[in-house]
């Protein structure tokens, strides 16, 4: 439960990834609420500005929801294949389309992250990061990518894989933020929590 002298902290996702990586900072949500939206790219839409639109959608569509005094984190994780964006894989066909497309080669993983007060917290501060990293692929063997897709790891995943799942056999480099490849750029994260105005003694992370 939320310490009643500050605001509540809510997540506007249900990802247990996000979940498991506040929770390795130290940090509990006192609410989790999943914001359920439309996430279509634009035509033309380049991997870096979507991932901070649907992050700051995210984020506004869930304060909107809340009366009480709180700070909603919104975040979206998105991988891309030069300028095209590989949204989450839903289907054996797409996943492999997506490993065969990374297989030997370096992508970019753009995570945005938004914290938004809510109109019941005005001392709250709006703050926003986008962080970039790089992953790259070992070249896959169509008996490797079969073995990824028969794992079931990709299901629901951007790019059709998990940098803490099985496909980080096949994973020759990471550059920027482990996490945030993951889905939650710790460091941003905390600074962004640090840097809100919280009453005296009240904090949402160690």
């Amino acid at each position: 439960m939320a310490d009643s002298s500050r605001p509540a902290l809510v997540l506007a996702s249900a990802s247990p990834r996000r979940i498991a990586l506040l929770r390795q900072i130290g940090v509990e949500p006192d609410a989790i609420c999943p914001a359920e939206l439309d996430e279509t790219p634009h035509r033309d839409e380049l991997p870096r500005p979507y991932a901070l639109r649907m992050a700051r959608a995210k984020a506004a569509h869930v304060a909107a929801q809340h009366d009480g005094p709180a700070l909603v984190i919104g975040a979206d994780t998105v991988v891309a294949a030069g300028r095209r964006i590989l949204p989450k894989a839903e289907n054996t066909d797409t996943a492999r389309r997506y490993l065969t497309l990374l297989s030997g080669r370096r992508h970019k993983v753009f995570t945005a992250v938004v914290c938004q007060p809510t109109e019941g917290w005005p001392a709250g501060r709006y703050c926003e990061r986008v962080v970039e990293s790089y992953v790259t692929f070992n070249r896959l063997t169509e008996r490797q990518i079969d073995a990824l897709i028969e794992g079931g790891d990709w299901h629901g995943k951007a790019g059709g894989y998990g940098l803490q799942g099985q496909a980080a056999a096949f994973i020759r480099q990471v550059g920027g933020s482990p996490s945030g490849v993951i889905g939650l750029p710790l460091f941003e994260t905390a600074q962004l929590l640090r840097g809100q105005p919280l009453p005296a003694g009240q904090h949402w992370l160690l």
